[in-house]
């Protein structure tokens, strides 16, 4: 409840609830995810509006063998009632596979450490044109100089291939987490131009989040906005012809 105040306080509208499982430490099986309103009985409405916050459901799979990958193809009903789904590769091959062919929302990028691999643009590229974005875990450029270094570096390496088609994430940690301009300022530092780095904590966040319900729906998903008419246009609106004869 905390961790949800303070996100919202610096300007968070969104929020997802992020469910990790890593298949090194022991064996573990996808459960189904707490519901949010089973949580927090009443959200904060969200700093400037008279909106209530929403809250998401995300799933990420620390997989370091092929053989996890398995869930992640099989229909099971678990993985359906999470909004995003996230994998975290730690291998080149296991980072070509969540690329090329499965079913994800986001790639998760190590930056505590150097690489064992380089980013290759074939699978990057195809990463795109499939709707997946990159995360970027921004927490240990803060805390940590060793950790700063690791993270500008495959932060730089990943934007000269994905040209700025990243997210950002914090850890659970109250004091670590920064508001939206804050982030995009250390976009800077990762080699993004200023709208790509606005883009990582916005507009990208929002093709995740409808990448997302494609994947449970059939084919795709269409949202409408309706866009307001300006004063200036209503007034300009007129027939070429009364123009014409109000000039003369």
């Amino acid at each position: 409840q905390n961790i949800l105040t303070v996100c919202f306080s610096v300007g968070y509208s969104v929020v997802a609830l992020n469910h990790v499982i890593d298949f090194k430490e022991k064996k573990q099986e996808i459960i189904k995810p707490v519901s949010p309103s089973e949580l927090f009985p009443s959200l904060p409405i969200v700093q400037g509006t008279s909106k209530r916050i929403k809250v998401l459901t995300r799933l990420t799979l620390v997989v370091s063998d092929p053989s996890h990958c398995n869930l992640l193809r099989s229909t099971s009903a678990n993985i359906r009632l999470y909004d995003i789904i996230a994998v975290f590769p730690k291998t080149e091959k296991l980072f070509h596979i969540a690329c090329t062919t499965l079913d994800v929302d986001l790639v998760c990028i190590n930056v505590t450490e150097k690489l064992p691999f380089y980013f290759r643009r074939p699978p990057v590229n195809m990463a795109i044109d499939r709707g997946i974005y990159f995360e970027l875990l921004y927490t240990p450029a803060i805390k940590d100089s060793t950790m700063r270094r690791y993270t500008i570096s495959n932060a730089i390496s990943l934007m000269q291939i994905c040209k700025g088609k990243v997210s950002s994430q914090s850890e659970n940690k109250p004091l670590e987490l920064r508001g939206p301009y804050d982030v995009a300022n250390l976009g800077l530092l990762f080699g993004l131009s200023e709208g790509q780095a606005k883009a990582a904590v916005s507009t990208n966040c929002r093709a995740t989040m409808l990448h997302g319900e494609t994947r449970k729906s059939a084919c795709g998903v269409v949202y409408t906005v309706k866009k307001p008419r300006k004063v200036e246009e209503e007034e300009t609106a007129v027939p070429a012809c009364k123009k014409a004869k109000t000039q003369a």
